[in-house]
C-alpha cells in the first residue's frame, strides 16, 4: 500500500464531515467508511511539506483508466462544490476517495458496480499547495 499525504487543514475538515454525516446507510455509510480509513492511513503535514505531485483536496489531476486507456480530467472537491459536468468530483465519491493522497505514477483503485476501477496518476494540473508555494 502507497503512502498517502493530506494536509492537517484538510484532516480536520474531512474528520468533521465524517462525523456530519454519521448515521447514513447504505453505499454512503460504506463510502464514509472508507474515507475514514484513508484518513487513518494518510501522513498529515503542513501544506508546505506537501510533495508537488500528491493529489490534494482541490487538486486537478488527468487519471487513465488501466484497463481502457481512457484518460479524465477531474478536481477533487468537497461534497459542497461536487459538479459532475465540470468533471468536480466530492471526495465522498468511491473515486474521490480512492484518489486523495496519491502520487503521479501511483496506480489506484477502488470498488463499482462493475468490478474494480484501477486507475494511474498522469498529471497534476493543479494543486494549491504547490500554486501557494510559486507565489
Amino acid at each position: 500500500m502507497n503512502m498517502i499525504y493530506i494536509t492537517e487543514h484538510d484532516k480536520q475538515r474531512l474528520l468533521r464531515l465524517l462525523d456530519e454525516r454519521k448515521g447514513r446507510s447504505g453505499d454512503a455509510r460504506d463510502n464514509l467508511e472508507r474515507l475514514r480509513e484513508e484518513l487513518q492511513r494518510a501522513t498529515p503535514v503542513k501544506p508546505e511539506e506537501v510533495p508537488h505531485d500528491v493529489i490534494t483536496m482541490q487538486s486537478t489531476v488527468r487519471i487513465r483508466d488501466m484497463e481502457t486507456g481512457e484518460e479524465n480530467v477531474y478536481t477533487l472537491v468537497f461534497p459542497s462544490d461536487e459538479n459532475y459536468e465540470d468533471r468536480r468530483i466530492s471526495i465522498l465519491a468511491p473515486i474521490g476517495t480512492a484518489m486523495l493522497g496519491y502520487r503521479i505514477g501511483d496506480i489506484f483503485e477502488w470498488k463499482a458496480p462493475a468490478g474494480v476501477m484501477r486507475m494511474r496518476v498522469e498529471e497534476i494540473l493543479y494543486q494549491p499547495e504547490a500554486a501557494h508555494k510559486r507565489q
